[in-house]
């Protein structure tokens, strides 16, 4: 049976305590922690940089996630690899293509996976498919949590897999935006990997039973 593999975002955490909301998330069943890092140029928020996640990263017994949507991603990137990711998804729409396969070298070379993520208007990138390890499809205009799942994201999932399958590929699908478990039941049925959750974990009155729910998706 397929493993879903359950990211939480902190961008729906208490910002007020932190560490032990976020641990309480792992502690309950949360594989991966996602971290949105916004600049208000790329996107319309601003959300928190290196200090605030290796305030957590470091302490946590979970695999960090970290997604830059920012501009010049590549100016910041040895500053975000001093936070203990595991994974660093950049968004297509801010790098030039042709670098792609050298930043996963670089990261790859340091023990950490390149994400390459793209909005809900932006074509799947066929051609850089076989220089990623993980593709990110924006199933939410990417700014801001609590938004409504666009379900036009679920044909972009279905293509993403039948292209991995036919070209024999081995990147992970990841989604995020408006994961529920009506949702994220859609995003698996078609082939996602990872599911990244904010409010539909954290807001929860059981984290644990809500992450299992997701989990238990086939």
């Amino acid at each position: 049976m397929k493993k879903v593999l359950v990211s939480a975002s902190i961008l729906s955490s208490d910002f007020s305590n932190l560490y032990y909301d976020v641990n309480d998330v792992v502690l309950s069943g949360s594989d991966w922690i996602h971290y949105d890092v916004m600049d208000g140029n790329f996107v319309n928020n601003i959300s928190f940089g290196v200090s605030v996640i290796s305030s957590i990263s470091f302490k946590i017994n979970a695999f960090n996630d970290i997604h830059l949507m920012i501009n010049e991603p590549l100016k910041y990137l040895d500053d975000f690899l001093k936070c203990n990711p595991n994974l660093i998804t950049l968004h297509y729409e801010t790098i030039e293509k042709n670098k792609i396969k050298n930043i996963k070298e670089y990261l790859n070379n340091k023990n950490v996976k390149l994400g390459i993520s793209i909005k809900p208007n932006t074509d799947i990138p066929y051609d850089i498919l076989n220089d990623v390890d993980l593709i990110l499809v924006m199933s939410v205009e990417p700014g801001f949590g609590g938004q409504k799942f666009i379900d036009s994201s679920l044909e972009k999932i279905k293509k993403l897999a039948q292209y991995r399958e036919k070209s024999n590929l081995s990147y992970l699908i990841e989604v995020d935006g408006g994961i529920n478990q009506e949702t994220g039941n859609k995003c698996v049925k078609v082939g996602a990997d990872v599911l990244v959750s904010g409010s539909y974990i954290f807001k929860a009155k059981d984290r644990k039973e809500a992450i299992n729910k997701l989990k238990e998706l086939v």
